[in-house]
């Protein structure tokens, strides 16, 4: 048996129903040099689909189907040369993206050509190699200042779900962890929070349908509420952890307790008791940064109003200026590679309350 053949046969054990077209194109007299960028494409999706969390494959799938298969679907995979990864660069550029999200598309579009080499289709050599000119670019994300965060808690706490916006500021909550908080993972008695859920809504198998079941990597852990809405895991040990709340945000949470409508799920933060969408809450958010005037400065000179996500660069910035350690820093704001335990956690919680409490103090919150 040839080299292409036993690659062919070793795919078609793997995914016997995802390369069936391969295997077609093969008994026609096609070789597996042939085989094109937009028909890899497709069969690695499959392949990610089995090992990747729902928002990578999502973000990976979109690149593929965006701006990959426009440019060069129709090419061989043996064919490509490094001209053709610069089409699919050009082509993003020209369209107005970031460079970090060109970045993003040349790293989806390296690691699917990886992925095909690995699994014996031919791929030149050099073309692997390919590197994006530029670099990855630059994030615009930003922190607002203080003056413009205390603008924006000055317009929160005047609403019954202030704790929302503070725990964003304050506590540098990722929005679906924020959305997925849930009351047994608050002990206001101690004063301490758990961090161990995210709320997330994850793709259908087929879309549209509910009856196809979820898209899920074996052994993805998530609790399904309703809909398409889960709770799942952090992506890292570092997302889970225990933090202290300061005196404020635990008397603004027992009273939103108290006023809150009940969820069947626990959440702390609900839309009538059902899963908060991410798109209503970025309203909200954009609600209350209109009301406060509040902007953010661009690197260009420019300026626009605070995204949700800025009120973590925001906490993680004060937290910074406050003196706060990288360990302390990495404990409160979970997005490091250390993982931390709850017992490691319990021997830095004062340090962690009183980096919490300076960033209260900066913001003008009465501890």
């Amino acid at each position: 048996m040839s080299t292409r053949a036993q690659a062919l046969a070793v795919l078609a054990r793997r995914y016997p129903d995802d390369y069936r077209r391969i295997f077609q194109a093969v008994k026609s007299g096609q070789l597996i040099g042939e085989v094109t960028v937009s028909e890899w494409a497709e069969q690695w999706g499959r392949m990610r689909e089995r090992t990747v969390r729902p928002g990578t494959l999502g973000a990976d799938l979109s690149a593929v189907r965006k701006w990959i298969c426009p440019a060069i679907g129709g090419k061989s995979l043996a064919s490509l040369q490094r001209s053709d990864v610069r089409t699919v660069h050009e082509a993003a550029e020209a369209s107005g993206l970031a460079d970090s999200s060109v970045q993003r598309i040349h790293v989806v579009l390296m690691r699917m050509l990886s992925d095909a080499s690995e699994e014996g289709l031919e791929v030149p050599e050099r073309t692997l190699r390919t590197r994006k000119a530029g670099g990855a670019g630059v994030s615009t994300r930003q922190a607002l200042s203080v003056e413009d965060a205390r603008k924006v808690l000055a317009v929160a706490m005047a609403r019954p779900d202030a704790s929302r916006w503070v725990a964003a500021l304050l506590q540098g909550m990722r929005p679906a962890e924020a959305l997925g908080l849930r009351w047994s993972s608050l002990s206001l008695d101690k004063a301490l929070m758990t961090v161990e859920w995210q709320l997330k809504p994850l793709p259908y198998r087929v879309a549209r349908d509910r009856s196809s079941g979820f898209r899920t990597p074996r052994g993805f852990e998530a609790v399904h509420l309703e809909s398409a809405y889960h709770l799942v895991r952090p992506k890292t040990c570092a997302g889970v952890r225990v933090v202290p709340l300061v005196p404020w945000l635990c008397a603004e949470l027992a009273a939103w307790r108290a006023i809150s409508p009940a969820s069947p799920h626990g959440l702390v933060w609900s839309d009538n008791g059902r899963p908060w969408a991410q798109g209503r809450d970025r309203a909200e958010w954009e609600q209350i940064a209109d009301e406060a005037d509040a902007w953010v400065a661009l690197p260009d000179g420019s300026r626009r109003r605070p995204l949700l996500y800025e009120a973590r660069h925001t906490a993680a910035t004060l937290l910074m200026s406050s003196g706060a350690d990288d360990t302390t820093l990495t404990a409160i704001i979970g997005h490091s590679k250390i993982a931390s335990t709850r017992a490691y956690l319990h021997s830095g919680e004062d340090r962690k309350l009183a980096a919490l409490q300076n960033v209260g103090a900066q913001l003008g919150i009465a501890q």
